[in-house]
């Protein structure tokens, strides 16, 4: 997807049927300097007619409704979605039709950032309840073994590790790799969870037995 966000800022638009929510989320977003509220609607037919035709980068939804979140959501518009719905069938179903991220009706502000930043950014971010119910789906599955590992480290999770090992810190990172700090953050934490590491410091050095790292 083009980032449109630039120095016009990330546009979003929102989508709650109830009006309390709806404020809440459009506090959030006009709150931060990064972010450029573009609409606020109180149905999501609404809001995906609205996204059709306008340079969107992130639509924002609350809702329980799996049939409203499922309602043709555009595959040009990262999408974030706030619901308590966490079984793991319609978590998948979400997954699917590009949901990006899926977090708790009750997240705080912080959650909401840290959701619209990963959904534009490309990745995915779940609620603990949404975790765990495809974990408990998926769960049983074999792990890869130790070598296996090392294969599912990213390109841009590469960059990252080797960039911990020059000792940089996450805001060198970011504006380095042109992303947020809060995907860094991430980035970090997937890298910390795909090497079994338990800090950076051992990451690298894993990174460094395992090839990963050049010497």
């Amino acid at each position: 997807m083009s980032k449109r966000g630039g120095a016009g800022g990330i546009r979003i638009a929102v989508a709650a049927t109830s009006a309390v929510r709806r404020a809440g989320l459009e506090s959030i977003i006009r709150s931060h300097a990064d972010f450029d509220l573009a609409g606020s609607f109180g149905a999501v037919a609404s809001l995906v007619s609205f996204a059709r035709n306008a340079e969107l980068d992130v639509m924002v939804i609350d809702s329980n409704s799996i049939g409203d979140l499922l309602h043709e959501l555009t595959s040009d518009v990262e999408i974030v979605v706030l619901t308590d719905v966490s079984d793991a069938r319609s978590i998948s179903r979400l997954l699917r039709n590009g949901v990006r991220a899926i977090l708790s009706r009750e997240s705080d502000p912080e959650d909401v950032l840290s959701a619209i930043y990963a959904a534009y950014d490309g990745l995915v971010l779940l609620s603990r309840p949404a975790a765990e119910s495809l974990t408990a789906v998926y769960g049983d599955q074999p792990l890869e073994d130790e070598a296996g590992l090392s294969e599912e480290i990213t390109p841009r999770e590469t960059d990252v590790l080797r960039m911990l090992a020059e000792g940089l810190v996450n805001k060198d990172i970011a504006v380095r790799l042109g992303i947020s700090e809060h995907t860094v953050k991430f980035h970090i934490s997937s890298i910390l969870d795909k090497l079994g590491a338990a800090t950076r410091t051992e990451a690298v050095t894993l990174g460094i037995r395992r090839g990963i790292i050049p010497i």
